[in-house]
């Protein structure tokens, strides 16, 4: 993987600002900047910021991704995520091919939407409960989150007239999807509140869906979830993952609220990005590794995952947080501590 580069010319670095964007129908970030759109922000992103996105793989014969594929077999709806990851990889490349093929794991997931508007959630393995109602909104979101900021994506692209019938096709189902969310919004802070970036992640679904379909009940939906993450922050405002720190979920916590205020400004949440990122950039070590002494949830075997391993930093977003947080700010600095961690983790 390619070292990222930083421009040296100021001038440079200020062009890649003002090419971050949100479309005219958008409104402008907090801080004051005019962006066009996510997509032109990819079109002009460092390495570290893209190159995790832009992944080679695609779906298999079944339009499975990740755990999905591996195993052969449904779970639940979460796990196709990837495939919207692929498909704004691919938008950005231009790569009409590939963009097709990942459009296959939307589809499947979509064929197993059942009549309450949510998806079919099976057993994962280790599970010993039949699944909850409340678990099935926690995986909608994580699919609808990465989809929304997809087809977000890809509407501002020069490839949404190729896709154009197909996003049509979808608003119905996306909006049945949307509407089981809703049903079960009470059940999110309750389950999830020991966690930021989950409310996060939950609010970025319901924000950016909300955009695609211009429906205000969901913006407001994620307004709300906003507000609960913000209050579980610590006096330093780093946010909070089961009742400490932790350098890994705080950068994921930092990406979802980025890419959710390229599209919905709320100042209180951007001034909360700047305040948690001082915290983060003290957790990358001058070698790039991200510090994990102290962390409540990764790289300390406290906690594991659905492989049934112990969950380590997710470096791909701790290195997209710093990106996207660099443009969006104009902070060199930032971009450098991204191009660090890139380096250590490749």
């Amino acid at each position: 993987m390619p070292r990222l580069k930083l421009p040296a010319p100021r001038c440079v670095f200020r062009a890649l600002v003002l090419a971050l964007c949100v479309q005219a129908a958008f409104s402008s970030v907090a801080f004051g900047t005019n962006f066009a759109s996510e997509y032109e922000l990819l079109r002009q992103a460092p390495p570290a910021a893209f190159a995790w996105i832009a992944d080679k793989s695609e779906p298999d014969e079944q339009g499975f991704v990740g755990f999905h594929h591996r195993d052969g077999k449904w779970y639940e709806a979460g796990m196709q995520r990837g495939g919207c990851r692929m498909l704004i990889g691919a938008v950005v490349a231009g790569d009409e091919k590939r963009a097709d093929a990942a459009w296959r794991a939307i589809d499947v997931t979509f064929a197993h939407q059942i009549e309450d508007g949510g998806f079919l959630s099976n057993p994962k393995p280790n599970d010993k409960h039949p699944v909850t109602k409340a678990e099935r909104v926690e995986t909608a979101y994580f699919f609808l989150q990465e989809l929304g900021r997809a087809l977000l994506v890809l509407k501002a692209s020069p490839m949404e007239a190729l896709f154009h019938d197909r996003i049509e096709a979808l608003e119905p189902k996306l909006r049945r999807a949307t509407a089981f969310l809703q049903s079960g919004f009470d059940s999110i802070v309750f389950k999830v509140g020991y966690t930021a970036n989950r409310l996060l992640i939950a609010a970025k679904a319901f924000g950016l869906c909300g955009v695609v379909l211009n429906e205000d009940t969901l913006k407001a939906s994620s307004a709300k979830l906003v507000a609960a993450a913000l209050k579980r922050r610590d006096a330093d405002g780093v946010f909070v993952e089961r009742g400490g720190r932790d350098s890994s979920y705080n950068a994921v916590s930092l990406l979802m609220g980025q890419v959710l205020l390229l599209y919905l400004p709320n100042p209180d949440l951007d001034a909360a990005m700047v305040k948690t990122m001082a915290w983060e950039r003290t957790r990358i070590k001058e070698t790039g590794e991200v510090d994990v002494e102290g962390n409540t949830r990764t790289g300390v075997g406290r906690e594991k995952g659905i492989s049934g391993q112990p969950k380590e930093v997710n470096y791909p977003e701790v290195a997209q947080a710093l990106c996207y947080f660099g443009m969006i700010h104009d902070d060199p600095s930032a971009i450098k501590l991204a191009e660090k961690v890139q380096a250590w983790h490749k």
